[in-house]
């Protein structure tokens, strides 16, 4: 038997797992399409049509390397939010960002605090540089600040998690309860802001951009209300020092040089990104009516999908996304207790929607063994 070189290791130690099973490969395993992909958050309406126009126009370009300085998505980035470019690193999406930030904050053993059943790639890349999570339990379907603040003190945990919007609730925090959650943190602790909804939720969930203090990582996204999911391309925003040491370690290379011009071209496009926050709006008032009209509770949400309370435990609620998974519409759904009474629907076009309506009584009535 051939000998095999060694992982770390911390390598060795870690599960063959991923955070997610993307839809691509449960349509390979099922040897067909979905006919409603409503379940991975993404925008069915797409990038704008000025971006999209922008990217046919330098496809011939994509023979040369991207800028390593993500210079003009930098300064796009920063003229957008009112920072200097000082305070902006450009990354391969949230996610990207987030295994920086892992690498930054997290030494073998220590402890990092987040919500048990909040967004698990940040989990992923904790477990793969040899964090300890802890975990803090939702409180009415929301992140418990003080329950975050309270493990943070406790653990003198270095780094602590807090998406607003939140996913995969829905569920959301007011600009002020943000802000006494940050006034309140450690000075040595780092906050991850994840704010990947933050363009769909309203405007008073956004605490002020605050570059001088040096414990706040604030995270935006392409891959929602900008329909850009796609490209992979993100930005945090942070006091000049943070931003500089995201430098030593970032791959140079990693946003695409069509990721980067895309990404100018739709913070440049806001009157889409209007258009297209109605339309969601639109979609969460329909999905809700929808849950409601087969007897189950849409929760409030400040996000592009709404999550509905199944009114059953976990094991109903599992059967339900099965079921509707079986008749061709992708969905998701919490896995943490106390959450996984819920399945979770991404607003999706019209005739995705009218696909889930056609198809929940079903799944709802072979959960129920009727």
């Amino acid at each position: 038997m051939r000998q095999r070189p060694a992982l770390t290791p911390l390598v060795g130690a870690l599960p063959s797992t991923v955070p997610f099973v993307g839809p691509e490969a449960q349509e390979r395993e099922r040897g067909r399409p979905f006919r409603a992909r409503i379940g991975a958050n993404e925008s069915s309406f797409g990038p704008s049509p000025r971006v999209i126009a922008r990217m046919e126009s330098v496809a011939r370009d994509q023979w040369m390397y991207c800028d390593p300085d993500n210079y003009d998505l930098k300064q796009a980035a920063a003229r957008h939010l009112g920072v200097s470019a000082e305070n902006v690193v450009v990354g391969e999406g949230i996610d990207g960002l987030l295994s920086l930030v892992a690498r930054m904050y997290a030494a073998p053993g220590d402890a990092v605090v987040t919500s048990l059943g909040a967004y698990p790639t940040f989990n992923f890349h904790i477990a793969g540089v040899g964090g300890r999570l802890v975990t803090v339990p939702y409180e009415t379907d929301k992140e418990s600040l003080d329950g975050l603040l309270a493990a943070v003190v406790r653990e003198k945990a270095p780094l602590v998690y807090l998406s607003n919007p939140d996913n995969p609730m829905g569920s959301w925090w007011e600009a002020s309860e943000v802000t006494r959650f940050i006034d309140a943190l450690p000075e040595t602790t780092m906050l991850v802001l994840d704010e990947a909804y933050g363009e769909l939720g309203p405007a008073s969930a956004l605490p002020p951009i605050d570059v001088a203090r040096p414990n706040v990582i604030r995270m935006r996204t392409f891959s929602k209300a900008y329909g850009l999911a796609g490209i992979r391309c993100g930005y945090a925003v942070a006091e000049a020092e943070v931003i500089r040491d995201f430098e030593k370690i970032r791959n140079h290379y990693g946003v695409s040089r069509m990721a980067q011009i895309a990404g100018v071209e739709a913070l440049a496009d806001q009157d889409w990104l209007r258009s297209v926050v109605a339309r969601v709006a639109a979609g969460r008032t329909r999905i809700a009516g929808i849950a409601k009209t087969n007897g189950l509770k849409p929760l409030p949400s400040a996000t592009n999908f709404v999550t509905i309370d199944c009114a059953q435990d976990g094991a109903f609620a599992l059967k339900v996304l099965q079921n509707l998974l079986s008749r061709d519409v992708f969905i998701r759904k919490p896995m943490a207790p106390g959450l996984d009474r819920c399945i979770r629907v991404s607003v999706g076009l019209d005739h995705e929607l009218d696909i889930f309506a056609e198809e929940l009584p079903g799944a709802l009535a072979a959960a129920r063994g009727n």
